[in-house]
Formats: C-alpha cells, structure tokens, sequence
C-alpha cells in the first residue's frame, strides 16, 4: 500500500485527502519511484478547483512533478535502472498518472536521471518551470543575447526559470510584478529591470529601458486587458506568449500595433514540449547542462511536509511565494 494524496470531489484545498491505495508493478514503459519530493503547480491547483483543461475523474490522483528513487521497472525501459534518483517532467495527463504519493509509477519518457548532487527537493522544482520557460524563450522564441525580454508574473516558479534562462543566453530579462515589496528579491534572482504595476507606465518604462526599441518577447500567464500595454512594448516583429490565464478577461489586443510592428501573439504551453519528443530530448539536454553548470538554479520558497498538503495548497492560492513550493516525502 501507498499513501496517495486524491480527491473525490472538486473544491478548496480541504477536499485533498490521503488515502491508502494499492499501487500496481509498473507496466510496459514505467517504472515506480519511491517519491523523497513533490513540487506543486498552479496546474494542480485549478485541476483540484474544477478549472482545468479537462475534469477529473474519481476519485482523482494529481500531481504533475516528483523526485525520488526508481523502486521497480517496467519491461521495454532502457536507461533508467533500480537505485537511480530521478525526477519527473509533466508529459502525461493527471488522468493517467499523479506524482502526490509515496510510491507512484510514472512513464518513463517523462522520467529523467538527477544530475549529481543535486537534491530531491530542488530536483522535484525544477522540470515544470524551466521546461515551460525553454519552449517559448529558446525552442520557439529563439531568444538571442543582448534582447530584451518581458516576464509576466516573474515572482512564480516560471517566471524565476524564465529570469535565469534569459541571462544563460544573454538577454535582457525584465521582471514585470504587481507588487513593489518584490522588487529586491526579483533583482536578487537576476532580473536586470523590476516593473511593478502596469498600464500606460509599464508600455513608457519598457521603452526608455530599450532605448525605444521594444522588447523582444513577453512571456505572460495573466492576460486579461492588461496584457495590451506589453504588447505595445514589443518590438518590430516581437513576440507575445500567452501561457496561462490568471486574468480570465478576455486579452486586449491593440489592433494597430499589431499591423504596424508585425507582432505575433499565441497561446502556449507547456505539452507542446513534452508532447514531441524531439523538443522534450532538446529542453532535457538543455536543462540537465544547466542544473550540472550551476547556470540555472531552482528557486524553493517553502516546503511543506506531505501530511500538510491541504497547507501546501492553501499557501499555493495566496499567491504570495518567490519560486517553487515543495512537498516533502
């Protein structure tokens, strides 16, 4: 038996429970970890609201993100092995798999060697950020030194990988905040410019900040009208990607800006990567050097012990936390 975190109906985080469950022996191409950390996502959060992309099923396991140690291995896996530390990359749907649990199985191409010396919890921070980061930045943005780059929520976990990954290549990562209070720690995570608050203001700033050229990609998960005053801070032919909806309005697009600049907006996320595997070996690779170099480095805010997961998601929707929040096992 396994403690598993499951929900049967949708709600606020006391709907989450733990209940035993047997886990089977991993299938053909999976193979079970005995999980040491669990790193949450706002993804979980609307998943367990009732708001996400498709409803869950009952009772529903969730879980996106785990690191811990392979237990067993399914027939067909090649490269993973017994005894080896791992985390998990979200290439799979909560219907078919959820990493809030003790033992759990996961499939093996979302499942990934931890470089050496990293630990479980920053292990278990690390895929959803950097990999949702990568895709629109380098593997769809192609993101070059010395452009400029606005990040839409930049206290979030992605919004930090987004931060570290735009100064890996050189760029000019320029963190957009609502609040003034987090200024400093955006600084301290390696942002060149702090904009807190929006409107008019932020379209001025951004432009005085690129000697009037614009930058050249936003990377927002709000939305919502707002979203109209980082579009006209775009440059010639930039780039708007849309990766979440925090502001469930509908975007704000001025039309003329548009035209004028050749801008390009679009909606993304993440299983765009994980989905292909070409794209997923490419963010691997990518991240993997990253992690060993000690160029990117997960941001934890606060852990919590699973037996507080109701805690861990309650802090979650307060929307108060600089980086990832991590559950321990």
């Amino acid at each position: 038996m396994s403690r598993i975190v499951r929900f049967h109906r949708t709600g606020g985080p006391e709907v989450l429970q733990i209940d035993d469950v047997e886990v089977p022996a991993p299938g053909a191409g999976e193979v079970q970890i005995h999980v040491k950390a669990i790193g949450l996502n706002r993804a979980e959060v609307m998943y367990r609201s009732g708001e996400y992309t498709y409803a869950p099923r009952f009772p529903a396991g969730v879980g996106y993100e785990g690191s811990g140690v392979i237990e067993a291995v399914g027939s067909g896996v090649n490269g993973l092995a017994v005894g080896d530390a791992v985390s998990v990359v979200p290439a799979f749907s909560f219907l078919e798999y959820g990493m809030y649990g003790e033992r759990v199985n996961a499939p093996a191409h979302a499942v990934v060697k931890n470089p050496a010396g990293l630990s479980f919890e920053a292990a278990a921070a690390t895929w959803m950020m950097y990999t949702t980061a990568w895709g629109a930045l380098i593997e769809l943005g192609g993101l070059k030194q010395g452009e400029a780059v606005l990040v839409g929520a930049a206290s979030s976990s992605v919004g930090l990988a987004a931060i570290q990954i735009a100064n890996t290549v050189g760029a000019v990562p320029i963190a957009l905040t609502r609040s003034e209070k987090k200024r400093e720690a955006l600084l301290k995570a390696g942002a060149q410019h702090v904009i807190a608050g929006g409107g008019a203001e932020l379209t001025k700033q951004v432009l005085e900040l690129t000697g009037g050229t614009g930058a050249r990609i936003a990377f927002d998960p709000v939305g919502g009208p707002e979203a109209a005053h980082q579009l006209r801070a775009l440059a010639r032919q930039g780039m708007f990607f849309q990766y979440g909806a925090l502001d469930t309005r509908e975007l704000s697009i001025p039309v003329m800006d548009l035209l004028a600049r050749h801008l390009t907006v679009r909606g993304y996320e993440l299983f765009e990567i994980t989905t292909d595997a070409a794209r997923l070996e490419r963010a691997k690779r990518f991240i993997t050097e990253g992690l060993a170099s000690g160029t990117l480095k997960p941001a934890i805010d606060r852990t919590f012990p699973f037996d507080r997961i109701v805690d861990a998601h309650r802090y979650m929707e307060a929307g108060e936390q600089v980086g990832k929040i991590v559950v321990t096992v």
